[in-house]
């Protein structure tokens, strides 16, 4: 009762935002997230705020102005970061190409930001002209120019507080972002690979040298599929010395400490949480780190509004329902999309499929050989049962893209499976969501690592090419046997016709000119789908529970 009393009484402090938290431990995403007491007097003290993939969340950057005047109120100077993918995410920010992101985060006040993977969602161009109406800093170190060693950004930068303290910030993107993003979108501009992600990140600690403290602002994560090249926040801090702490963002991961004890931390997505550093400028250490969740907090008036207009202009367009589901479609990333097949995943790629046959243009193909294909890591978030709206399947698929069809060899769709799934049943973005094919993956079979692909543009992908098939075998093709000579025409988004994720084979078609693009919006496919061919609504019928199209050996 003790305990419970004072919990309460911590809760109804930080309400009325007297000191910042208790000593409760509540729970956030599945992780105990550690409140502080009794730092009423912070004189003598730096406290940055942080957040992180953001993901189109307006109405969160409210509490970033009423949180920064406490703290200072306390007697701190007080800082405000973002470690990436705050630009993309659902259409009220999609809508604008990241620029509503833009203007929320100029009215609640950064200072600092990185780059995430998604900032560079409507291509290069469209991010540096939003970047130009930027009031806050954005710097990272390890995207260049297209065959230079000139970063896009400033490597990193130095602010010094009103105390005289000088806190230095690098910025770090996950080379991910070379096939994560359309890479017909990013032509301009290349990414550290491999080690050369560690150099880069040392030789902008290095250039931090006036700073009394060097925080790196890192778009990293620690997925695993991120550990096979050496990609995660962890990774970095084991070979790259100099670093203080790491505010890390890209996995989505609620943590104040690293797996291994390392000094990083990361909120989560969506304003799950801020974070907050603390700094002592006399000793200049960094003497405390925490997350406040966001449910007890106020929010400014003005942002609040400001926020609360865009996204009412947005559902004024997007909000009708034209049509009802009497089920959950499963839109999870782990288990989910990224690990397995999803009754989402079928609808999603039956829609494109029928569009296409639909709409015409690969008459010349039986349809016994058209396949529908769509990366897992593309779908992002759950349709619950009830009424639909464009908005709601404009949030599954925020990215604007494209039905395209790619036409290969049996052999290399083979490929693109055995490619697609190299560390299921470990989440990956890539991971094959199919219409017309029955297919097995052999998990407890060793992926066959060959060569590193490469992207349109000539750099290194994050991912390998299988050296053999080992994992994957394909049944059948829309109940036909599968044929390693025949030519299947592949019904896919432009995203991974070019080669994105892991779907270099696809990229080959690409640039062999053996692909089109029908310009229809995935979003759109798919409300047509279930409007014409569904008769507008999804029953447990058709789509209750995934159909059986992948097999998995564990």
């Amino acid at each position: 009762m003790k305990k419970m009393l004072a919990i309460l009484l911590s809760v109804l402090m930080l309400l009325s935002l007297a000191v910042p938290a208790s000593a409760s431990t509540p729970v956030v995403n599945g992780q105990i997230i550690t409140l502080k007491t009794g730092a009423s007097n912070l004189a003598g003290k730096t406290v940055i705020l942080h957040t992180n993939d953001v993901h189109g969340a307006l109405a969160g950057y409210a509490y970033i102005p009423p949180l920064r005047e406490f703290y200072q109120s306390a007697g701190a100077d007080v800082i405000v970061v973002d470690a990436g993918d705050f630009t993309q995410g659902n259409p009220y920010v999609s809508l604008s190409k990241g620029h509503s992101a833009i203007d929320l985060m100029n009215a609640a006040g950064y200072d600092v930001v990185t780059l995430g993977n998604h900032e560079f969602d409507f291509g290069y161009a469209q991010l540096m002209a939003n970047l130009k109406d930027a009031s806050f800093k954005a710097i990272c170190a390890n995207v260049y120019l297209k065959g230079t060693t000139d970063p896009i950004l400033e490597p990193s930068t130095i602010i010094e507080t009103a105390s005289g303290l000088k806190v230095g910030f690098f910025g770090m993107e996950t080379p991910e972002a070379a096939t994560q993003v359309n890479p017909a979108l990013i032509t301009e501009i290349d990414f550290s690979t491999f080690d050369n992600l560690y150099t880069a990140a040392q030789t902008a600690v290095d250039g931090l040298s006036e700073a009394d403290v060097v925080i790196g602002l890192c778009h990293l994560g620690i997925d695993s599929e991120s550990a096979v090249n050496g990609y995660r926040s962890t990774d970095l801090l084991e070979h790259v010395n100099g670093v203080d702490f790491v505010i890390d963002g890209h996995s989505h991961t609620t943590m104040t400490v690293g797996e291994k004890g390392e000094p990083i931390q990361s909120t989560g997505t969506q304003f799950a949480t801020i974070g907050v550093v603390v700094i002592d400028n006399e000793t200049k250490t960094i003497v405390d780190n925490y997350l406040h969740p966001v449910s007890y907090l106020s929010q400014d008036e003005k942002v609040a509004e400001m926020a609360a207009g865009i996204m009412a202009e947005v559902d004024e367009v997007y909000g009708a329902p034209f049509a009802t589901s009497e089920i959950v479609l499963n839109g999870e990333r782990d288990p989910g999309n990224r690990t397995e097949e999803t009754n989402l995943g079928n609808l999603i790629t039956d829609a494109m499929v029928w569009s296409v046959t639909h709409e015409g243009g690969i008459e010349q193909f039986e349809p016994s050989h058209i396949v529908g294909i769509t990366n897992g890591g593309g779908i992002r978030a759950t349709l619950q049962p009830g009424p639909i709206s464009m908005k709601d399947i404009n949030t599954v698929l925020p990215f604007g893209n494209t039905v395209a069809v790619v036409y290969v060899t049996g052999a290399e769709l083979l490929e693109v499976l055995e490619a697609s799934t190299f560390c299921t049943p470990k989440a990956i973005g890539g991971y094959p969501q199919t219409s017309g094919i029955k297919w097995t993956i052999d998990t407890t079979a060793e992926y066959d690592q060959g060569e590193v692909y490469t992207t349109i543009s000539g750099g290194e992908s994050s991912y390998f090419a299988p050296a053999s098939i080992k994992r994957v075998t394909i049944e059948s093709i829309n109940g036909e046997p599968f044929d390693p000579e025949a030519t299947y025409a592949v019904v896919t988004n432009n995203f991974c016709a070019v080669g994105g994720d892991t779907y270099n084979v696809f990229k080959n078609a690409y640039v062999a000119g053996s692909t089109f693009d029908t310009s229809i919006p995935m979003d759109e496919a798919v409300m047509q789908y279930i409007t014409n061919a569904l008769n507008g609504t999804i029953t447990a019928e058709t789509y209750g529970e995934p159909q059986g199209r992948t097999t998995q050996i564990r």
